[in-house]
This record gives C-alpha cells, structure tokens and sequence, in this order.
C-alpha cells in the first residue's frame, strides 16, 4: 500500500461490518498493531497492520477534518 492513506483518529469502513450493525471504526492506536473502535457500541479491536491493510476498505473521515 506505501504510504498509509490512514492516520491516527481517521474513520474508516472494513470490509465486513462489525456484529452491532456498524461498520464505522475509529483508529485509536497506530503502530505495528492498529487498534480501532467501533463507533457505533465502542468495542475496540486490535488487529495486526498488514490485516488491517487487507481488510481496510475505505478512510470515510479524516481526522484532522473534525478536530
């Protein structure tokens, strides 16, 4: 993927949407591992990055848009 066209606090949609219903995640953790949290009941989910990359489908909001 290069360079990551996601950043910390970006909210992002994954290819299967979380058991609640959402499919909004919200990156709360970047590194070798990313954390994200579901926004729509706040479970958060840790997964490693080349995972994350394969099952990332799109950045809905970037961060720096809304803060």
């Amino acid at each position: 993927m290069g360079k990551a066209a996601y950043d910390l606090y970006d909210i992002v949609e994954m290819k299967k949407g979380h058991p609640c219903g959402e499919n909004r995640w919200k990156i709360i953790r970047l590194g070798m591992d990313i954390r994200m949290k579901c926004t729509g009941c706040g479970h958060s989910v840790m997964l490693p990055r080349k995972e994350f990359e394969k099952k990332l489908k799109r950045v809905l909001e970037k961060a720096d848009a809304h803060e």
